[in-house]
């Protein structure tokens, strides 16, 4: 009789196309005749992944509009009754599967679904938001940063972070209740990195880490491009001058794009945009060549300088090509990934809330000649050629397994 193969799910909260982007390509690095691997996301991405190459089951995200108006307000992202439907909704998929090992990237309710059916479950996050990470806490554009500015806006965000970060974690802690398990207690740091296993989607050498436990590992960035068609324009490109990349993506502010636009009209450049079809381009510069989405990394192999909305998912795409970045930030998620990126020499976090036209030519001007930012992002492009995300997660997977089919194996002999 032929074994059934290990069920291995990966479901990502598909409110920006970072997480399903990351669990996307980690289920194609877990492709294998070993495993029966399956997908679950909202599809509102799905049309930029169609070479997933296994089963992939639909489930309900909220809209991005609404995630990001949330972050924009300073507020928490789900609300005890959103997160309610979500472990529903996680419920039933989970019994219609029955997966052997759930990851998931940003589906807070696995930390109540996975566990009220006793399925290991290994979560994908970022190491900045890691409780044992070194790191302070910048102060994202709220309305108070609009009003106090940056610098008393900081002074005030520090002295009531930890009742902010209480009140974020406040709805997945009421709703763990409610299904009988214990709280996480009052940090969204443990609501954005529970799990039997934590997997982070970084590397040390740029996001550190203290006392780490066991169950906590890194497994490298998930670098991940569309692959949609290049646009017609494409190999018309003029060869006779730098490439700037220019993508706000799902997260970034799109309404930034035509001030963008207008201060690297100003350089000896050519300017590749990609608006994640978020907003129509009306009066583009002459050096400027429009379209809603390009492969990243075909895209950063052509360019000598990448400006984003400081996301991790376009930020190491960068800097494994040696390029450097301008962050043009709005979110806590953002500013922190770019605190990273600035320590480490290789690129510059500007605020969407404050950033002119001028801020942008000036840093642009810097980093497209030979700058340090340049050297360290050639530096950092070296170090992480070290790492594969995949391999590494292949290894992680097939020892989560081996523990649960040695513990099953435990559980079933007799007392």
């Amino acid at each position: 009789m032929q074994m059934r193969k290990p069920v291995v799910l990966l479901v990502a909260e598909a409110v920006t196309l970072a997480h399903f982007a990351r669990i996307s390509t980690l289920a194609k690095a877990l492709d294998s005749p070993a495993y029966e691997i399956a997908v679950a996301s909202d599809p509102r991405y799905a049309d930029l992944e169609p070479s997933l190459g296994c089963a992939f089951h639909p489930i309900r995200s909220i809209p991005s509009a609404e995630f990001s108006h949330a972050l924009a307000q300073g507020k928490p992202l789900y609300g005890v009754e959103t997160l309610t439907q979500y472990v529903e909704n996680d419920l039933a998929l989970l019994d219609s599967l029955k997966p052997d090992l759930v990851i998931g990237d940003f589906r807070l309710s696995l930390a109540v679904s996975a566990p009220l059916r006793k399925i290991p479950y290994a979560a994908v996050v970022n190491a900045y938001w890691s409780p044992f990470a070194d790191t302070d806490y910048p102060v994202p554009d709220l309305p108070m940063t609009r009003i106090l500015g940056v610098h008393l806006a900081q002074k005030l965000f520090n002295a009531v972070r930890p009742m902010a970060f209480a009140q974020h974690a406040r709805p997945l802690n009421r709703v763990r209740r409610s299904y009988g398990l214990p709280p996480l207690g009052p940090d969204l740091r443990n609501a954005y990195t529970w799990g039997d296993y934590t997997l982070y989607a970084d590397i040390p050498e740029m996001v550190p880490t203290c006392n780490l436990p066991a169950h906590h590992r890194y497994l490298g960035p998930v670098l991940w491009s569309t692959h949609t068609q290049l646009p017609e324009w494409w190999n018309h490109l003029p060869d006779d001058k730098p490439v700037i990349f220019l993508t706000l993506g799902s997260s970034g502010q799109a309404n930034l794009l035509p001030m963008a636009l207008n201060a690297l009209s100003r350089l000896p450049a050519t300017i590749i945009v990609a608006t994640a079809g978020k907003i129509a381009i009306a009066d583009a510069p002459a050096n400027a060549y429009i379209t809603d989405y390009l492969p990243m990394d075909i895209a950063t192999r052509r360019s000598r300088l990448v400006i984003s909305n400081g996301g991790s998912l376009t930020t190491y795409q960068a800097l494994a090509h040696g390029l450097p970045v301008i962050g043009v930030c709005s979110n806590m998620d953002q500013l922190l990934n770019m605190g990273a990126v600035e320590r480490a020499g290789a690129g510059l976090a500007l605020r969407g809330a404050e950033i002119s036209s001028d801020d942008l030519f000036s840093a642009a001007s810097v980093m497209l000649g030979n700058s340090p930012h340049a050297q360290a992002a050639n530096r950092l492009s070296r170090l992480l050629q070290q790492y594969d995300a995949g391999q590494r997660l292949r290894e992680i997977v097939a020892e989560i397994l081996a523990k649960e089919r040695q513990q099953s194996s435990l559980d079933q002999l007799p007392a």
